[in-house]
């Protein structure tokens, strides 16, 4: 069974469509329909319901999308490892990432990592915590790079701790103190990244018995920092990722001061590809 029908398959999963798969995979959509029919005749079973809006998986598809992927980790696994034998000369290491880290780090490890290594290709996913565990529990990618937090169902590699700030709009009374207690969060509306689940925020809050009033809920630091600036609430930022957002609010730090430990999530480190492992020495080195 060749693994170009497990491909399409996934690829319709991880799109959502046919069409979308096929401009995806470089096909046209009436050979990615062939390739999925034909994976269903294999197999005996029905694994997608296609509409005018997309594909969703059936109960069967549901059973089979977990070890679909894991054949597919599997085939990049011998891929890795004949690239080992060769002296690590070709290969993709797939790395998810926080964004703050995403555009303060990864480039900084990626540039001394490629120096010594050109031939290995590099896929960086930036994502939010529930969307980077997908990511590893899915096989899609090698390790991760986000904060500590519990529950961490993943072998945990700390690297450094970083400041959670404050962040405020100009107008803001405690715009020009040397610290914002976390106790006023509760005066003042909210705003609140990860689409409202940032656990490292909601575990400070939670330590200082702290019911925050959100209002806004985001993605990532640079549309949380721009709702700061309009003067629709306050949030926290952690300091990797707001050092490149200046000007027009105002960054303190907090009463009591708190701190997040940053450091990379792996699968399990016996399993890791030699590149994967080559990539987490260069990490470490980084933080040394």
């Amino acid at each position: 069974m060749e693994n170009s029908k497990f491909k399409a398959f996934i690829e319709c999963i991880n799109k959502g469509s046919v069409t979308a798969a096929a401009d995806s995979l470089g096909y046209t959509p009436s050979a990615v329909s062939q390739l999925l029919s034909s994976l269903e005749r294999d197999l005996g079973l029905k694994l997608l319901n296609r509409s005018q809006k997309g594909v969703y998986l059936t109960p069967e598809g549901k059973e089979m999308e977990p070890v679909i992927r894991k054949c597919l980790a599997d085939e990049d696994e011998v891929i890795q490892l004949a690239a080992d034998l060769k002296g690590m000369s070709a290969g993709t290491l797939s790395i998810a990432s926080y964004p703050s880290a995403a555009i303060t780090w990864l480039p900084r490890i990626i540039r001394r990592f490629k120096n010594d290594y050109p031939g290995i290709n590099i896929n960086i996913v930036e994502n939010i915590r529930s969307d980077i565990f997908e990511h590893l529990e899915n096989n899609e990618a090698d390790m991760a790079i986000l904060a500590y937090s519990e529950p961490m169902p993943y072998e945990w590699i700390p690297l450094t701790e970083v400041e959670m700030l404050a962040a405020v709009p100009e107008d803001n009374p405690y715009a020009n103190a040397e610290a914002f207690p976390v106790k006023e969060v509760e005066n003042y509306d909210f705003i609140m990244g990860s689409w409202g689940d940032e656990r490292e925020i909601i575990e400070i809050l939670d330590r200082n018995e702290v019911k925050p009033n959100v209002k806004y809920t985001t993605y990532d630091i640079p549309v949380t920092v721009a709702l700061v600036r309009m003067g629709l609430g306050i949030s926290m930022v952690n300091e990797l990722g707001a050092q490149y957002w200046e000007g027009h609010y105002s960054k303190l730090p907090l009463e009591p001061r708190e701190f997040i430990t940053f450091g990379i999530a792996i699968p399990s480190r016996e399993r890791l590809s030699k590149a994967a492992q080559k990539f987490l020495a260069y990490a470490m080195e980084e933080f040394k």
